[in-house]
């Protein structure tokens, strides 16, 4: 790793700076990235207004801006398109960083934003987080964090790829063995001590498969990320363990880190019976103990919190960070 400082030059660390509490400013560097995406940036056509607009933001990213500074944009698209990025804008300044803006889009109220940017932001924040980090299966579970996986299981491992990749080089004709109904077979290099030396010079393409096999470095990378998440958003201490099966099927809590495993656990913990067809699976089991039993309501104390990650019925997976934050049975925060 020639850098140890960045992993990911894609993420746009270099375009803010660390607060004291650790976490990112929402600078004016960081605003205008969003200004210069190709939805709203100015083309040959654009009127007059649009590239005023455009020319004041890039001046001053906080600028304030009316309603008829909108509707003066001849192109309509493009003003309904300026009014998503400023209602995002607007949300994170008010917030005062990135993370507490992140937080802040999972709270009643919070304005409707692009799934894209709430991608961006988690990839910006694990940048953070992995600063200096020199494990890189660390580094490529963390994708999971911020980027669609999909999975095949080929010798008895269970690879995960990221989906973009693989579509990408399925439409481009190359043979690729990751997707959910491959007519194809695409060829990803697979993440393993041996080959680990190779991510970070590559670590912006997400070319490399992760087996994510019970008792393998990528589901015990994994877990460790879980627990920097908790204690960078919530300065919450746990311990998080893979597991193979809960073998207590009253288990007192769950969270479900993307909506088909929070579908699967739901429906295990009423007792239901899943369909054995054309349903997803879980791929990971996790265990996870409070080290403040005290920030937890009650009836939890002295008790785990089981996580479970899965599969759609597509072998597609679709992490949602934010439900750690969100769905943990947590006192809440006194003001």
């Amino acid at each position: 790793m020639t850098d140890a400082a960045v992993i990911w030059k894609s993420a746009g660390l270099h375009l803010t700076r660390r607060l004291q509490n650790g976490w990112l400013e929402v600078s004016p560097e960081l605003l205008r990235a969003y200004y210069t995406r190709p939805e709203i940036h100015p083309v040959a056509e654009s009127c007059a207004a649009e590239i005023a607009l455009f020319e004041r933001l890039m001046a001053e990213p906080a600028a304030p801006v009316t309603e008829a500074d909108l509707s003066a944009i001849a192109d309509r698209d493009t003003a309904a398109n300026y009014a998503v990025v400023l209602r995002f804008r607007d949300h994170l300044i008010a917030h005062g960083s990135v993370e507490a803006g992140y937080r802040a889009l999972f709270e009643p109220g919070a304005p409707a934003v692009p799934p894209m940017f709430i991608d961006q932001l988690v990839h910006l924040i694990m940048s953070n987080l992995l600063r200096g980090e020199t494990d890189a299966f660390l580094a490529r579970a963390a994708e999971l964090f911020f980027r669609d996986q999909v999975a095949t299981t080929s010798d008895e491992q269970l690879l995960l790829a990221d989906a973009e990749v693989v579509e990408t080089r399925a439409q481009s004709g190359a043979l690729v063995s990751a997707g959910a109904e491959p007519p194809r077979e695409v060829e990803l290099d697979i993440l393993t001590p041996r080959t680990a030396s190779g991510y970070w010079d590559r670590a912006d393409r997400f070319d490399f498969a992760l087996d994510f096999r019970f008792a393998e470095p990528g589901q015990d990378a994994f877990a460790r990320l879980i627990e920097r998440w908790l204690l960078h958003f919530l300065d919450l201490t746990v311990r998080v363990q893979p597991l193979q099966s809960v073998q207590n099927q009253s288990w007192p809590w769950h969270v479900g880190l993307d909506a088909e495993a929070t579908r699967i656990l739901n429906a295990l913990y009423r007792g239901e019976e899943l369909p054995a067809e054309g349903q997803g699976r879980i791929a990971a089991l996790f265990r996870m103990e409070v080290a403040e039993p005290d920030r937890l309501i009650e009836r939890m104390r002295g008790k785990p919190v089981f996580l479970g990650l899965a599969l759609d019925a597509g072998n597609r997976l679709r992490m949602k960070p934010q439900n750690l934050l969100v769905n943990l049975p947590l006192l809440p925060v006194r003001q």
